[in-house]
């Protein structure tokens, strides 16, 4: 399968390229080229999404992963570049999408959150040239970005929302810092309710 992966390999994208790899996909890159591979199994076209999308035209892959949409205008514009390229759009989204997350059963029917045209016009304004936080606004965004997909390819967009994604080369440590912490023994600190319902979702490959 030819694999168009959009983002870079500081942390999630370095593993679907050792996944994808792994499994004898060809593998090309679009990112601005702050953590790109060294692989030269890979090939990376070195580009912004919000300026370079241009250079994405005349080729053709099987299907492409957006690992780092946020703006919905950022990735509409992503889609329609791609439409035509690729047969299926997987986007990594969030489980933040969903207005309620504190009580146990939700799923894929569950209301998802929504953005003001205020909010929105906030969020398009953040300077996007370094690493922005988008805060409150996240899920909206999220949310916002899933349908723009589906609104451009139809019926051909995978939409995954996870919880924390964590593992080797976390560059965040807003998970292993209690790992670590645990592994050492004695007492811990830790949030929330001792009966508080939590899920882990683990994949080792």
């Amino acid at each position: 399968m030819k694999l168009l992966i959009i983002g870079g390999t500081r942390f999630l994208g370095r593993h679907m390229v050792t996944a994808a790899l792994a499994h004898d996909h060809e593998v090309t890159l679009f990112n601005r080229g702050r953590y790109s591979c060294e692989s030269k199994q890979v090939e990376t076209i070195q580009g912004d999404r919000n300026t370079d999308l241009s250079k994405l035209h005349g080729r053709r892959w099987d299907a492409v992963v957006d690992t780092c949409g946020m703006l919905p205008r950022a990735v509409r514009a992503t889609a329609e570049a791609l439409s035509d390229s690729v047969d299926h759009y997987t986007f990594i989204s969030t489980q933040n999408v969903y207005s309620n997350v504190s009580a146990p059963g939700v799923n894929e029917t569950a209301p998802i959150k929504t953005l003001t045209s205020e909010e929105l016009d906030e969020a398009n304004a953040i300077d996007t040239s370094g690493e922005p936080s988008y805060g409150k606004l996240y899920g909206g965004l999220k949310a916002l970005c899933e349908q723009a997909v589906e609104e451009v390819m139809p019926n051909r967009v995978l939409r995954i929302r996870p919880g924390l994604i964590v593992g080797p080369y976390d560059y965040t440590d807003r998970f292993t810092y209690w790992v670590a912490r645990v592994a050492r023994g004695g007492e811990v600190l830790a949030p929330g309710r001792p009966d508080r319902f939590i899920q882990f979702i683990f994949h080792h490959s």
